[in-house]
């Protein structure tokens, strides 16, 4: 006779399954832009409001959101990025670097216009002091555009900044399922969705159905490992461009205004009209810092290639386009830089 007795029972049966991880939790400040633009109708993708779409309404758009990370929203501003001033730059900053101080958060998701975010966030790059993951995004078409780019944007930046890979790259910009390091980034085309591109040394990585992959990484020092603070005052500096037939007008009447720094965004390697570079020259021996960026879209502009920069007390922007250069011009005399040596060294450097 079989005295065995059977049963239905499993071996994990009346255990405790062990608890699944928490996500983690992820910031996200909403700044306005296209991302959260509106138009009339879904086929005008130029005629649009940007800035009035909240980030409630922005998140609610992307449910696969709740699978990725715990999201914390805010509301910063509610603006079209071609209005982006330094108000607004120091308040963004200030409250990145409050959250990511806080062990309750573990990354920020900025959403932000396409203009301007490019300056944004590279002046965040050099002065958020945190390891932890920042990640801006955007989009070219206003939510309420047919086959809107902004959700997509979005979860995949909310991804990139939860993923423990993304630590210590400084801030990061997720568009179109790249990623690209701040330092590199810049706006391309005025209305394609792949708008944004890392011309000179290409992107760091990409992002696409809830993976993460980076291919290289961010050698210039950036956050933690940078000297420059966001501050209550900042210096002015001004951007002039060289072309054919430019006067010295533009320059002369920024030197009596009396800013602090200009940056040329000169033709080719940085080459300057003889015109108006006698009137930067006048302008560093009034004190002003002289910067020479490169209006051709990439490349870098070589110390003593276009001008004799040792003699003029030029600085080269390096790779820096003149809006970047602006920003890290803004930083160094804020932390008290001045002298075309010392500047140098900064541009050199960062």
């Amino acid at each position: 006779m079989n005295t065995s007795t059977s049963s239905s029972a499993t071996p994990s049966e009346g255990k405790t399954p062990p608890p699944l991880p928490l996500l983690r939790r992820i910031a996200v400040l909403a700044t306005g832009g296209t991302i959260a633009g509106a138009a009339a109708d879904a086929t005008n993708t130029s005629g649009y409001q940007a800035g009035v779409v909240g980030v409630d309404q922005l998140l609610g758009a992307v449910p696969a959101l709740s699978g990725v990370a715990r999201i914390q929203p805010e509301q910063i501003a509610s603006v079209d990025s071609k209005d982006m001033a330094m108000p607004l730059w120091t308040t963004l900053a200030q409250r990145i670097n409050a959250l990511l101080a806080s062990d309750d958060i573990d990354g920020v998701v900025v959403t932000h216009g396409t203009d301007t975010l490019e300056e944004t966030a590279y002046l965040l790059h050099l002065t958020i002091k945190s390891a932890k993951p920042v990640v801006l995004t955007a989009a070219m078409r206003p939510a309420s555009a047919l086959s809107a780019d902004g959700p997509l944007n979005l979860l995949n930046a909310v991804t990139v900044a939860a993923h423990e890979a993304s630590r210590g790259r400084g801030v990061l910009v997720a568009f179109n399922n790249r990623i690209h390091s701040a330092r590199d980034v810049v706006k391309t085309s005025t209305y394609a969705v792949d708008a944004f591109h890392s011309p000179e040394i290409g992107a760091l990585g990409w992002v696409q159905d809830g993976r993460v992959e980076f291919q290289r990484s961010v050698v210039r020092p950036h956050t933690v490992a940078t000297e420059f603070v966001i501050g209550a005052k900042w210096p002015h500096v001004e951007i002039v461009a060289s072309y054919a037939g430019v006067s010295r007008i533009t320059v002369d009447a920024l030197v009596a205004a009396g800013v602090r720094g200009i940056v040329v965004a000169g033709t080719g390697n940085g080459s300057i009209h003889a015109s108006m570079q006698q009137a930067l020259a006048d302008a560093v021996s009034q004190g002003v810092a002289v910067v020479r960026s490169s209006r051709v879209g990439s490349g870098h502009v070589m110390r003593n290639g276009a001008a004799a920069d040792d003699a003029l007390g030029f600085v080269s922007a390096g790779s820096l386009n003149p809006y970047k250069a602006r920003v890290l011009l803004m930083l160094a005399l804020a932390a008290g830089g001045t002298g075309a040596v010392a500047l140098q060294k900064v541009f050199d450097t960062y």
